[in-house]
């Protein structure tokens, strides 16, 4: 069996969602084959070499699930795209590029975080393109930390703004985006994050039955998509 999860937007101002989390390693990953977190773990990543003890904690809890057997996967989110390396090493897990396509429970399965299916939302795919150009990667991570946090603060601040300004579908995914991407990946399943809405999206794509599967955010509950040969379930939890 595979577990997926999406948008933890872990942080020590929530400490009801890390120990939920910490709980659901010890519970339901230790029993997976392998874990699949699909962005946005963290609620903001500066860099590698800004990890404080909240994040290493993480770290050192996954690498304990990583120890026990259970192959851990990362995919950078909109909010944690400076993870790098380091982390990886201490958490035991393997980063992923956005989109992958995997084989799993003999299922083909396309893997998204999802921000980049929101094409409508202009101004933040703007934002994205200079944000991942490999040229400003590399000046993000070497700006002093002072600066990133200063960074990092305006850039969450103007996110919350915009987001309760903004039409409900332009913040959506793009209809036309899903299916662009299933075809050139040719996949019938796409699991994604990002945008909150957690749902089973059914729908005919080339006269051919097609899926896309919303991941739920960890807030008032948690949420995970179970996967094995005869199941695929997204199941909802309470925290506490």
């Amino acid at each position: 069996m595979i577990l997926l999860i999406s948008d933890l937007h872990l942080e020590p101002e929530r400490p009801d969602i890390s120990r939920a989390f910490l709980r659901f390693l010890e519970t339901e990953a230790v029993h997976a084959d392998a874990l699949y977190i699909l962005g946005d773990f963290f609620e903001v990543w500066i860099g590698d070499d800004a990890m404080d003890e909240f994040q290493k904690g993480i770290a050192r809890a996954l690498k304990t699930l990583s120890q026990g057997g259970t192959r851990i996967f990362l995919m950078h989110g909109n909010r944690d795209f400076l993870i790098g390396k380091e982390f990886c090493r201490l958490a035991g897990c393997t980063l992923l590029a956005d989109p992958t396509v995997i084989e799993a429970e003999g299922k083909r399965l396309l893997l998204m975080h999802g921000d980049s299916l929101c094409t409508r939302d202009e101004a933040y795919m703007r934002l994205r393109r200079w944000l991942r150009n490999p040229v400003s990667l590399w000046i993000l991570r070497h700006l002093p930390l002072k600066k990133r946090r200063e960074l990092a603060r305006k850039l969450r601040n103007e996110s919350k703004v915009q987001t309760r300004q903004k039409a409900m579908d332009i913040v959506d995914v793009t209809p036309e985006e899903v299916e662009g991407i299933m075809r050139r990946t040719r996949t019938q399943t796409l699991i994604h994050g990002h945008t909150h809405r957690p749902a089973t999206h059914e729908f005919m794509l080339d006269d051919s039955a097609a899926t896309r599967i919303v991941l739920g955010d960890w807030d008032r509950y948690g949420w995970v998509l179970k996967i094995s040969r005869d199941r695929l379930e997204q199941e909802r939890f309470e925290l506490a």
